[in-house]
């Protein structure tokens, strides 16, 4: 299946394709210098394939892990571009999960005032969320993504069948960002997931409605000016949680699943924990409420003393709420 998500200065084909990654030539224009960036948790076979295909091409492996999205890693990504003499008509490719996209995306988007990047989203987190959209960035002082830029891709290409070398952790931290999805705006998604026998059969149309959510969303508002603040709903506190530090064996994910449970209402919070448990997903952290406010005091999202959160009333629909700082504490 090709999605084609539509916004104001540019298009780009989503294609959603079991063993796409096997004939990558047939949608990846790799007649030229290919810089495939990937992390060392990336099973080799993946970046192999893209290095075949393309008339020139050069793997770039980071260590696995947020760490991996700093300044410094970006920058010898770059020494490495100038020293191979990329030029502005060569590109970038991704493979690998959302560090490794965001990471490739912001390099592409710098390197030369930009050049084309190409997204190949290998974990279901990737694939059902940070694959489309734009977002590209950095982490500084312990702050997901506070430096970075808009910066579409070219082409993204899904290959569930990458999905089979992750273990089930991680594929069930993934799914929250589906059941984000479905909790938020799609009542069929979240039903699909909660109700599943065999996830890897159900996974392509998981993927595919979890897409064109985003893909709605995305379209309707490409610089988070409004209606894309409905996918941080998990966010703002699964963020804190992750910056406070205390929590580093947890996965995104995870951390995401728990900020859900905040802020929904009793009903929501009920069903959204049996489908947490029914996934092996955590729904609780031992973090105090002042220790989340401290940390959700430096989101990026703030607007002065104001911060938009996304409240789910009711499976399927979901209220943007702008409140005062000082107010958040009574949903922590």
């Amino acid at each position: 299946m090709i999605l084609n998500v539509v916004m104001k200065d540019s298009n780009y084909d989503v294609i959603i394709e079991r063993h796409s990654l096997e004939c990558i030539s047939k949608y990846l224009n790799l007649t030229r210098k290919v810089l495939i960036l990937t992390d060392s948790g990336v099973p080799k076979e993946y970046s192999e394939m893209v290095k075949k295909a393309s008339l020139d091409g050069y793997i770039y492996t980071i260590p696995m892990g947020e760490a991996s999205k700093s300044f410094e890693n970006f920058g010898l990504i770059l020494d490495y571009m100038i020293k191979n003499t990329f030029s502005r008509t060569d590109c970038v490719v991704a493979v690998g999960g959302g560090v490794v996209g965001d990471l490739a995306g912001f390099v592409a988007s710098t390197y030369m005032r930009g050049i084309d990047f190409y997204n190949i989203p290998t974990t279901l987190l990737s694939q059902v969320d940070s694959s489309i959209g734009g977002k590209t960035a950095i982490d500084k002082m312990g702050i997901k993504n506070v430096v970075g830029a808009f910066y579409p891709p070219k082409k993204v290409l899904i290959d569930s069948e990458t999905l089979k070398t992750l273990d089930t952790r991680q594929i069930h931290s993934g799914l929250v960002e589906a059941l984000k999805m479905g909790a938020t705006s799609d009542l069929e998604l979240f039903t699909l997931i909660e109700n599943s026998s065999d996830l890897f059969s159900d996974i392509d149309e998981i993927i595919i409605k979890s897409l064109m959510v985003k893909k709605m969303v995305v379209e309707t508002d490409p610089k988070e000016q409004g209606l894309r603040k409905i996918l941080n709903f998990g966010h703002t506190v699964g963020h804190a949680i992750e910056a406070s530090g205390k929590f580093n064996s947890l996965l995104h994910g995870e951390c995401v699943g728990v900020g859900m449970l905040y802020f929904s209402s009793v009903e929501v919070r009920e069903k959204l924990e049996k489908v947490l448990g029914k996934y092996q997903l955590p729904t609780k952290v031992d973090i105090t409420s002042e220790e989340l406010f401290k940390y959700i005091n430096l989101d990026k999202k703030r607007s002065g003393d104001y911060l938009s959160i996304i409240y789910v009333k009711s499976l399927g629909n979901y209220e943007i709420r702008k409140i005062l700082l000082e107010d958040i504490k009574k949903y922590l």
